[in-house]
């Protein structure tokens, strides 16, 4: 007769024990001017949300982040061009640790930190929590998408924006998690294009839930949620069809006010809506712009992919010979031509315009 073990993990390799969320936030905590920026940055996204804050939300950063001295240098330049355009856009950064793949991948900074296979995960979240550190210091937004549901014990009390993907947006796991997450989250439509399912999570994520997970101590535990009522849509696109135009947009927002949710859409500029090629992003950008110099105020943002320098590349055996400042993921632009798009952002929604609707 078989033993009981026989009949558990038996496609278990090994289990390692990892750091809890308390010893890490120990380790590396918030500090005094870090808390502020973050809860400042929570507050003023809350307030575009719900259109008090006139000012267009812009997300822009590296498809991953996979080098951390590429993604300080990144957001020192971010941060310097937030304040020259601040009158009239609100600028994020956009900071993935973690990366869903349709089948198989490199899938992200927390999960394989060294880029070689050893998934030193507790390597990963150090890197993580002390990069969003860093930048919650210098006063620069960090906006990124939770995909793991334990990962928000980590990092969540530095990360000032959150995502909901596009490949789990119809996920009650996700739904559960974002109803308890203490920062506004954006719900991506789905891959195929359909905004339903993105709705019909923020509907959820709204409700309270009792689901389970960890606490700060590492112990499964039953978590209870109060819902979370900072939401909005994004628009990516889906089977290589964009949505972005005029005409998406409300469809988007009649479909928004219909489930009795608040009308703001965020586009992203990457993904399906650029086909995937990162120089047709600019396309979208300004198709966007023009629809809010043509007086929509329910489009309240802008995601970017853009990193130093422009393109992608591919991950080898050899992670040493990777190029400064390429994606390794998606296809980004490059930083002038971030700069070049945020600045003309500035000037299309200038101040006057801005404060004209407020």
């Amino acid at each position: 007769m078989e033993s009981r073990a026989a009949t558990e993990n038996v496609r278990v390799a090994e289990t390692v024990p990892l750091i809890t969320p308390a010893e890490l936030k120990s380790e590396l905590p918030v500090g005094e001017s870090a808390c502020q920026s973050v809860l400042e940055a929570r507050r003023t996204i809350g307030r575009i949300l719900r259109g008090e804050d006139p000012r267009l939300l812009v997300i822009a950063g590296p498809c991953s982040i996979h080098d951390p001295e590429a993604a300080r240098d990144y957001a020192k330049r971010l941060r310097a061009l937030a304040d020259r355009v601040s009158e009239s856009v609100f600028v994020a950064m956009r900071v993935y640790f973690e990366k869903p793949r349709t089948t198989f991948g490199w899938k992200g900074l927390i999960n394989d930190p060294h880029l070689d296979g050893s998934f030193d995960m507790a390597s990963g979240l150090r890197l993580a929590r002390r990069l969003l550190l860093d930048f919650a210091e210098m006063g620069l937004p960090a906006a990124t998408e939770m995909l793991d549901p334990i990962t928000p014990q980590y990092i969540d009390d530095a990360v000032a924006w959150a995502a909901i993907g596009a490949r789990t947006t119809e996920s009650q796991t996700h739904r559960q998690m974002a109803s308890g997450l203490s920062m506004p989250v954006g719900y991506k439509n789905n891959t195929a294009g359909g905004i339903e399912g993105a709705i019909n999570a923020m509907c959820a994520a709204q409700s309270p839930h009792s689901f389970l997970g960890i606490d700060r101590d590492g112990r499964t535990c039953i978590v209870r949620t109060t819902g979370n009522p900072e939401a909005h849509l994004i628009l990516r696109g889906g089977e290589e069809r964009p949505n972005y135009g005029p005409d998406h947009v409300a469809e988007a927002t009649a479909a928004l006010h219909h489930a009795g949710l608040s009308t703001g859409v965020v586009v992203d500029c990457s993904h399906a809506n650029s086909g995937k090629r990162h120089d047709r992003q600019e396309a979208v950008w300004d198709s966007v712009l023009e629809q809010r110099r043509a007086g929509n105020r329910d489009v309240i943002g802008l995601m970017l992919e853009s990193h130093i320098h422009e393109g992608k590349q591919k991950l080898t055996d050899d992670p040493s010979q990777l190029s400064y400042g390429v994606s390794i993921t998606d296809a980004c632009v490059g930083w002038e031509k971030t700069e070049e798009l945020i600045l003309r952002a500035g000037e299309k929604v200038g101040p006057t315009l801005a404060h004209a609707s407020s």
